[in-house]
């Protein structure tokens, strides 16, 4: 998918106020290299965010440390309305995960918007020969530790998900932590691991060419673009919900007025049906378009539930 990094449009849409005017260019900084799901997620909004402000808009992939180097780029910058950050679902991990931190997520970032929602997938690369989850388990708990799982990086939610499958499944499998999805989509390209554990939004190119193939959701629930693949807790594999999300921050200091109008103009964007079909129909993602106070709810819940899960498996960063 080829998105120009920098979108200039004319006329702003109605949204638009003289008192909210941007002077530009806008930046969405996203935490990881280009080619990943929050990258592709970022660029997506991208034309729409230019036709509303009528400025430039540049993706920044800042990666680094499971995206916390971009969000405290975002934290650190001013509250003008010019600096964004598109974040992923290690957002959350990150707080406990990451020892000084150099910013404070609850303090120093500020909801805006969740865009969507979707499950981790367990896939099997093509070459391997587990066809079903059952014969993934049976060769995982007669080779304990020898079979290899892909992720973007540790303490993400694939990890932390997997983590958790391992222990109430009673098997084994060696984590590989990959840093973004980008890399992770290339090692698959070889077979680099056995598995890998991701959302279908980074992974789209891979199961559309038959790359791999899912075993499983790390979901609540299945995945609507394979809805034949069973959950974790479908197979027998209770307490995991390793749903990814992808989501819109500012800088708490940016006024309300402007955060809001942000708020406004990505919902608006993700009502589209040109948006909204290529994130649900190429991407996977299920749309929310969730505004500040309903994320920022989402967001602390997320932040409770996982940091009990990298404090019980004593999860440690990259």
């Amino acid at each position: 998918m080829q998105l120009s990094r920098r979108v200039i449009l004319g006329a702003p849409l109605g949204l638009a106020t003289p008192a909210l005017a941007q002077s530009g260019p806008i930046r969405l900084v996203v935490g990881f290299p280009p080619g990943g799901s929050t990258d592709l997620v970022a660029r997506l909004l991208q034309p729409a965010i230019a036709q509303a402000y009528g400025v430039a808009v540049v993706v920044e992939n800042r990666p680094g440390a499971s995206a916390a180097l971009g969000a405290q780029v975002v934290a650190r910058a001013p509250g003008d309305g010019n600096t964004w950050a598109v974040v992923f679902d290690t957002h959350v991990v990150n707080p406990v995960l990451i020892p000084n931190l150099g910013f404070d997520t609850k303090r120093d970032l500020a909801p805006v918007l969740l865009v969507g929602t979707t499950p981790n997938l367990i896939m099997a690369h093509k070459t391997r020969p587990w066809q079903n989850w059952q014969q993934l388990l049976e060769a995982a708990r007669a080779r304990p530790d020898t079979i290899t799982y892909g992720t973007i990086g540790n303490g993400s939610l694939a990890h932390l998900g997997m983590s958790i499958a391992q222990k109430n499944g009673n098997f084994v499998v060696q984590h590989v932590p990959y840093r973004g999805g980008g890399p992770l989509v290339t090692a698959a390209a070889t077979g680099e691991a056995d598995l890998y554990v991701t959302t279908p939004t980074a992974f789209a190119t891979p199961l559309r060419e038959g790359m791999v193939r899912p075993l499983a959701s790390a979901g609540a629930e299945r995945f609507a673009g394979a809805p034949d693949v069973p959950t974790l807790a479908e197979l027998g594999i209770p307490g995991v919900d390793a749903r990814a999300f992808w989501g819109v921050l500012a800088p708490a200091s940016t006024p309300e007025p402007i955060r809001k109008r942000m708020e406004d103009v990505l919902r608006a964007a993700l009502q589209g049906p040109e948006l909204r079909g290529r994130l649900t129909e190429q991407l996977g993602v299920k749309v929310s378009g969730a505004g500040a106070e309903e994320f920022g709810r989402f967001l602390d819940e997320q932040m409770e539930t996982w940091a009990r899960v990298v404090r019980e498996y004593n999860i440690r960063p990259d």
